[in-house]
């Protein structure tokens, strides 16, 4: 009697979690997620992560709301905040299949800039990317991308 007790106790749970998780929806869970960006450190670990990793949650959160992104490549380009996190968003789960580098050029304590270097099989992406203290977070500010 109570293996019976037990097996619909934990039928029911099963249940109850499948139509809790249905009823957010696809996708909820990435929205309402919140990342750690209470240091540089952490805001440009979090960058990499998005840019390389295909990493979707808190991409809204890392771009300050002023972001600009330049591509220095034989025509100019450059993305506003929301096409960059357009983008980001739709490479979710995507990894690049390269060596990644990253090296603090300038650091005090309301701004970082860091040369972040991706080197692909037969051409490397710098990145050269500036962080600010936006209150008590981090947001990447600017991005300047080149290529070899």
């Amino acid at each position: 009697m109570k293996a019976l007790v037990k097996t619909f106790a934990a039928a029911a749970l099963i249940a109850v979690s499948t139509f809790a998780m249905a009823a957010e929806g696809p996708g909820a869970k990435a929205t309402k997620a919140t990342v750690n960006l209470s240091t540089a450190d952490f805001a440009l670990a979090h960058y990499v992560a998005v840019t390389i990793e295909g990493e979707s949650a808190g991409v809204e959160q890392l771009f300050a709301e002023d972001f600009n992104q330049k591509i220095q490549a034989t025509n100019a380009q450059s993305n506003s905040r929301s096409e960059v996190v357009k983008s980001l968003k739709k490479q979710k789960g995507e990894k690049l299949n390269c060596t990644v580098s990253t090296d603090i050029i300038q650091e005090s304590t309301g701004y970082m800039v860091a040369k972040v270097t991706l080197k692909f099989g037969d051409f490397t992406k710098t990145d050269l990317v500036t962080l600010e203290r936006v209150g008590n977070n981090w947001k990447v500010s600017k991005s300047i991308n080149s290529y070899k």
